[in-house]
């Protein structure tokens, strides 16, 4: 068989989204891959399903063999009061408005998992106390994310110095350029993180960014560099599955700069915009 075309030998791993097992999994396994395809870790090597069934056994026997049971019945005890979170017969189901701050607070509850089918969060009885813990700030920006709230928020913004702040917010990204250090641009053609989130630069025509915008409306621009205009995109979901997380969040050097090459989390969060976006797509086009 032709080597470009014979798969690579190794196992995939199916993991809960949080944080914490995730980063247990990738420093006990430092060549593993995230691939979209297999929706699931990839590790290479012949050994890689031996290796990874006693990883996963470890990980279980570590587990209190009762933690779900105890913590279902302080669940029905004290139960958490909400629209957003419902107990179900495996797990506690949390349905609510797109956040990222929703998303960000979930992932870091260990055993947290996204249900696509669903479309729901799942957490097992065993993280009720770390769920308990970030609930307010996962509740309070479901609320905030609902769409009469939302609408609510605009109205009351009308005629006010903040709307005409977020109205600039909202020219200027429509210009799709954003600032990038003169002596460090960012590579083209490959999702790039910033503080405007996820976006593929396609190139820069040397016209210097003014400092006082690049402050109002990006990050704090460094009064020892010069800024250019750098044109970008939104990646398409096959380039933003095909793009490769840092191990990594930016550091203080990077988000000074303001571009850095994005972490799982951002990455995450991009792809799920593309697929929604697609989605959004192929029903305008079977309607």
């Amino acid at each position: 068989m032709d080597r470009e075309t014979t798969p690579p030998v190794g196992a995939t791993a199916n993991l809960p989204h949080d944080r914490i097992t995730v980063q247990r999994f990738r420093e006990s396994f430092p060549r593993a891959r995230w691939s979209d395809r297999l929706n699931a870790w990839f590790v290479p090597g012949r050994t890689a399903s031996e290796r990874i069934g006693r990883w996963l056994a470890k990980l279980e026997a570590e587990a209190d063999a009762f933690a779900d049971e105890k913590s279902r019945d302080a669940f029905a005890f004290d139960p958490i009061e909400s629209p957003y979170l419902e107990a179900g017969p495996f797990g506690l189901q949390i349905r609510s408005p797109y956040s990222r701050t929703v998303v960000t607070e979930i992932r870091e509850i260990p055993l947290a998992r996204w249900d696509a089918d669903r479309r729901l969060w799942t957490v097992p009885y065993r993280s009720l106390d770390e769920l308990r813990r970030r609930w307010p700030a996962i509740e309070a920006a479901a609320e905030r994310n609902e769409p009469d709230v939302r609408r609510a928020r605009r109205a009351a913004l009308k005629g006010t110095e903040e709307e005409e702040a977020a109205k600039g917010r909202a020219r200027e990204r429509r210009l799709k350029r954003y600032p990038v250090p003169v002596d460090d641009v960012p590579p083209f053609d490959r999702a790039i993180g910033t503080h405007a989130g996820v976006v593929i630069f396609a190139d820069t025509h040397g016209e210097l960014a003014d400092p006082e915008t690049v402050t109002a409306f990006y990050f704090q621009a460094s009064s020892n560099r010069e800024y250019v205009w750098a044109v970008w995109r939104v990646g398409s979901l096959e380039e933003l599955v095909t793009t490769w997380p840092a191990r990594t969040p930016p550091g203080e050097r990077e988000l000074a700069r303001g571009w850095w090459l994005p972490d799982m989390d951002e990455l995450w969060v991009a792809r799920q915009k593309a697929r929604s976006k697609r989605r959004a797509e192929q029903r305008r086009r079977d309607d």
